[in-house]
This record gives structure tokens, C-alpha cells and sequence, in this order.
């Protein structure tokens, strides 16, 4: 459901409260593996064992998640080698959380984690520029952030020559799918940028949470074509070497028709992850930026469906670097 936003409210006081509510929730669910992390000192959660043929090697790297929530993802890049893992949420909530999970694994790597409250947008303010090895960014991110130039120069600003970013993320059109209508999906919301962000207003979260009646059920957020993220990354210096896709997201949801079954990836044996229904015929997308990738399939269903979880992923490496000689040294994942 769309909603409004008020002349007095700012986008990200309303996200805010949204997410500081479902906090608890996270930690509790065993979606976000809290309980694995704590108990298993080799535990690394789906997120990272995912990512991990393509961050390559991360030993002694100092890293920054930005919009860490609940900083699992922090400690899984901790147990992969990492120094030392910075985390960035502008949530008080998510930060005394994964201050919490960082105490309760101190010896396995919860001791290289550290965290700072603030929004991505002030990230050249709070952490120190052009230090960090790695600026590691999630599923789920990107859409709280209004506007991605600005992003973009926040990542390069933070990265040492010969720094990488690593960005996983759903592709843009999951956000330009409205899904309004139980008998069929077509585009009904923007998939480039704009100025003021769509209001969505829901309860609930995407783990369980029972019959738990949310107050803050409004989210603001934006949307970022695939041209517009690479072509930021581009204009800040960065080199973009690879694009990479799966056919798997970490979540299921009504943009598409799915069904769960076993994720199919050799290094790491998790189950329920969900998978986009395979059908024979495929639309070929053909553009300057991707050309020929087989993202979209068609259904039985009326309109475009099976699009959110097709991951586009890609490399890069920040500026002054004129060779490159392994390919895993970026991520950007849409």
C-alpha cells in the first residue's frame, strides 16, 4: 500500500522508527543465525557464505559495512580474516544489537567489530577517509538511500587506492513492481531515481513475527536504475571489471512466484533459500550496460514476474589502478 508522507516528517525518521521495531525480531529470528554466530565460534551466516567466491581473499583487511543492522554480516567478514570491521547504521536500535552479538562472541571474532550511529550519508564525517581496504554493502540497502552520486562518493571517499567495494543487492525493478493486484504484477512505481521516495505502508517484517501489531508499518524508499549505481561507481574513479548473476534470493516475496528449494551452491550446504520458478521462454534485456541478461522471466501470470531475485553482480576497484590481475577485487550486486 502507498502512503503519504507529512510536511513535518523527513524519510529517514520515518525509516528509523521502522526499523528500530523490528529489531528485536531480527535478532530472534533464525533468519539472521544470532544463535549460530554465538555458539558456533567457525560460524559464518548464508549472507557471507554466499558472497564468498567473490570477495576473495579479505585477510587483514580493514573493512566498513555500511547499513550494518544487526552487525552479523560484520562478524561472518570478521571470521573470514578481516582486521578489522567498522559498522554503519543510522539505527540506535540495530547498533546496541550488534554491540550486544560483538561482547557475546569477543574471542571469535565479535572483538574486531566496532560501530558507529549515523546515516550513510555521513560517512565521509564519521569514519576516516581513504583508510579502509573494503566497503562492503548488503541486500536491502540501497533503497534508503536517496540519492546514489552521493552514495557513490561516500564509498570512494572511504577506500584507499586499490580499495575494493563489494555490493550485493536486489535488482531495481524489485522496487518498480507493484504488487497491489493477487492475480497479476506490473510495473506501477518508478525504476530510476527521483526526488521524493514512495511511501510503502505494511505491517509486518520479513522474518516472523507472529500476530505482533507493528506502530511504524511506513517505509520510504528510492529506487536506482542499473546505469545510474555502475555509472556513479564510474564517475568516482572506480573500475568496474565483471557483472555477475544468480538465479537465488535470500528471501521469498509476492514480486515474483517462487518456490523454496535447497540454494544449489557447492560452498555452503543452508536450505530455504528462495528460487525463481523456471520456465522455458526468457525476455533478453539489451542495453549499454547489460546486454543480453537472461534477468526476466515470463509466467503464466499476466504482466512481469520472477525479476526480484535475479542478483546482478559486478567488480570494481577504486581509482588509480591501471592493472588489474585477479577479478574478485569488487562487488556490486543489483
Amino acid at each position: 500500500m502507498v502512503a503519504q508522507m507529512k510536511a513535518t516528517e523527513d524519510y529517514e525518521t520515518i525509516n528509523r522508527a521502522a526499523w528500530d521495531e523490528r529489531v528485536p525480531f531480527h535478532v530472534a529470528s533464525s533468519d539472521y543465525q544470532v544463535k549460530d554466530y554465538i555458539s558456533d565460534v567457525n560460524f559464518i551466516g548464508n549472507v557471507v557464505q554466499f558472497d564468498r567466491p567473490l570477495l576473495g581473499d579479505i585477510t587483514g583487511f580493514n573493512c566498513v559495512h555500511l547499513q550494518c543492522h544487526i552487525g552479523t554480516d560484520m562478524l561472518g567478514l570478521a571470521r573470514l580474516g578481516a582486521a578489522s570491521v567498522t559498522g554503519l547504521d543510522f539505527s540506535g536500535a540495530a547498533i546496541a544489537a550488534a554491540r550486544k552479538l560483538a561482547g557475546a562472541t569477543a574471542g571469535s571474532g565479535g572483538e574486531k567489530l566496532k560501530f558507529v550511529e549515523a546515516s550513510v550519508q555521513q560517512g565521509l564525517t564519521v569514519l576516516p577517509q581513504g583508510t579502509l581496504d573494503l566497503v562492503f554493502v548488503s541486500i536491502g540497502s540501497l533503497c534508503y538511500v536517496p540519492k546514489i552520486k552521493e552514495w557513490a562518493s561516500v564509498v570512494s571517499g572511504l577506500l584507499k587506492p586499490r580499495g575494493r567495494v563489494f555490493v550485493r543487492e536486489f535488482h531495481p525493478v524489485f522496487l518498480s513492481l507493484d504488487d497491489g493486484k493477487p492475480d497479476e504484477m506490473v510495473i506501477g512505481f518508478p525504476y530510476f531515481e527521483r526526488e521524493e521516495p514512495i511511501i510503502m505502508d505494511k505491517q509486518g517484517t520479513y522474518v516472523d513475527s507472529g500476530d505482533y501489531e507493528f506502530s511504524s508499518t511506513r517505509r520510504a524508499v528510492f529506487n536506482h536504475g542499473i546505469g545510474e549505481v555502475i555509472q556513479a561507481l564510474l564517475n568516482e574513479g572506480m573500475r568496474l571489471t565483471g557483472l555477475k548473476e544468480h538465479q537465488s534470493a535470500p528471501l521469498t516475496g509476492p514480486q515474483a512466484e517462487l518456490e523454496v528449494d535447497e540454494r544449489g551452491e557447492s560452498q555452503v550446504e543452508e536450505k530455504s533459500w528462495a528460487r525463481c520458478l523456471h520456465v522455458d521462454r526468457r525476455i533478453l534485456l539489451e542495453g549499454s550496460t547489460v546486454a543480453n541478461a537472461p534477468f526476466l522471466h515470463t509466467t503464466s501470470r499476466q504482466g512481469i514476474t520472477g525479476l526480484f531475485n535475479f542478483y546482478f553482480l559486478g567488480y570494481a576497484e577504486s581509482k588509480g589502478i591501471s592493472y588489474l590481475k585477479r577479478l574478485h577485487t569488487l562487488g556490486v550486486m543489483l
